[in-house]
Order: C-alpha cells, then structure tokens, then sequence
C-alpha cells in the first residue's frame, strides 16, 4: 500500500471539500478494518489535522456570513451578524 502523507502534510492549502473527502475516506478506511495497525495510527493523525482544518474553515465562513435586515417598508436598511445557534 502507498504510504500516507504526515498528518500535517499539505492540510492547510487543500479546500474545505477536498479535505471533507479525504476525511471521510480515512473514517471509512477506520470502520472497515481495512489497514494495519500502524498505518491505522498515522491516517488517524491526519483525520485529526483533516478535522481541524475543516472546523477551521466553518468557522471562518460563519464569521462572514451576514443577514440583511429590512425596514419596516420592505427596503434593506443594512446587515448584521448572523446568528448561527
């Protein structure tokens, strides 16, 4: 089997959906058994660095995120934060 890149190996320049998919992949991997201990152990640091990287980036978006509020007439008068609980 190829080995896995280190746990931080490129993590930060890939996009929220690419990660998302090599995270999902190395869950999968997990559940089914399908790798040995040790490389069990080094896909799992990479899920861990994977996850943050993605908590990360929802975060981040989040703060961006704004909603519009209106007037009472119907015309948006500005933004403001969006409450995300």
């Amino acid at each position: 089997m190829a080995a896995q890149p280190g746990p931080n190996e490129d993590v930060a320049s890939l996009s929220f959906e690419i990660a998302l998919a090599e995270l999902e992949k190395i869950v999968d991997q997990l559940e089914k058994g399908s790798v040995g201990l040790e490389e069990s152990i080094a896909i799992y640091a990479r899920g861990e660095a994977l996850k943050t990287h993605c908590a990360t980036m929802l975060t981040s978006a989040e703060q961006r995120i704004e909603k519009i509020t209106f007037g009472p007439d119907g015309r948006p008068t500005g933004t403001e934060p969006l409450d995300v609980e």
